[in-house]
């Protein structure tokens, strides 16, 4: 899986699942999910919340180790690092150099409800 594909699918799956998880608890009393929420920027900051112009939104954050390969046949890519080595079932010789790198980032992700208004 290539690093734009893992982010992607990441991000659609928390926003969906908050989303199935809304419909799932829709009339339980009491139950909330990605609530308004109330106090001030540095109590939501706390809390992985920024402000944004839209409302706030809250940060995902990706520490991903990611894998750049290259072999004598010319071909290579970058992908995310998933601990197997070999995932086509077919094997092939030749020699393949790869090395390991890690990249951290984050996302600010409006959550679907929670009155997205400033704080």
């Amino acid at each position: 899986m290539d690093l734009k594909e893992f982010v992607s699918e990441t991000l659609v799956q928390i926003t969906e699942g908050v989303s199935d998880a809304q419909r799932r608890t829709e009339g339980q009393e009491g139950v909330q999910i990605s609530p308004p929420l109330q106090g001030n920027l540095n109590t939501a900051s706390e809390h992985g919340f920024v402000s944004t112009s839209n409302g706030k939104a809250q940060v995902v954050k990706f520490d991903v180790a990611l894998t750049v390969t290259s072999s004598e046949k010319g071909k290579g890519g970058i992908g995310v690092f998933s601990g197997m080595l070999n995932v086509g079932g077919g094997v092939e010789s030749g020699s393949e150099n790869s090395s390991l790198s890690r990249v951290q980032f984050a996302i600010p992700l409006m959550l679907p409800g929670g009155g997205n208004k400033p704080l």
